[in-house]
């Protein structure tokens, strides 16, 4: 799978053990940085990122800050993203399995590695449930359909 990954400072570290991890997976990565623990602020990275996913050039993203909420929040207001903020492992299951999540969002702050790593883990091998979901899913899309008007 190609995955994109986009991180702040406080998601690097992180970022570059998920890298080296889907990498000896077998994924191909895309890394839109950052590139070191330098404060730097995080929506050119997330929203990078996500563009990767919304564009078609990779089918996921991973993103990562502190809390990972403003991430999350950042890849959201790329068109065609569903970003999810996981924590637990029932957050990144259900976050694919009922709102067929394209992005995952992380904080460094807030679990283990072992946990992040758990989490992507489970987040890309969960299948989307369709059924009742998808027109749940049709519904937001079409209220993101009426803010490009």
């Amino acid at each position: 799978m190609k995955i994109a990954l986009g991180s702040d400072h406080a998601g690097f570290l992180y970022k570059e053990a998920l890298k080296k991890m889907l990498l000896a997976q077998g994924h191909e990565i895309i890394d839109c940085g950052t590139d070191s623990l330098e404060v730097t602020n995080y929506p050119k990275y997330i929203i990078a990122a996500a563009r990767k996913v919304a564009s078609g050039e990779c089918e996921r993203a991973i993103v990562l800050g502190g809390s990972g909420n403003g991430e999350a929040i950042a890849a959201n207001k790329v068109h065609g993203i569903r970003c999810a903020l996981a924590w637990n492992e029932e957050t990144a299951r259900l976050s694919r399995a009922h709102n067929n999540a394209n992005v995952l969002s992380l904080g460094e702050r807030m679990i283990s590695l072992e946990t992040a790593q758990e989490l992507v883990a489970l987040w890309l091998k969960t299948p989307f449930e369709f059924g009742r979901h998808e027109r749940r899913l049709e519904e937001l899309a079409s209220y993101e359909q009426e803010q490009k008007l």
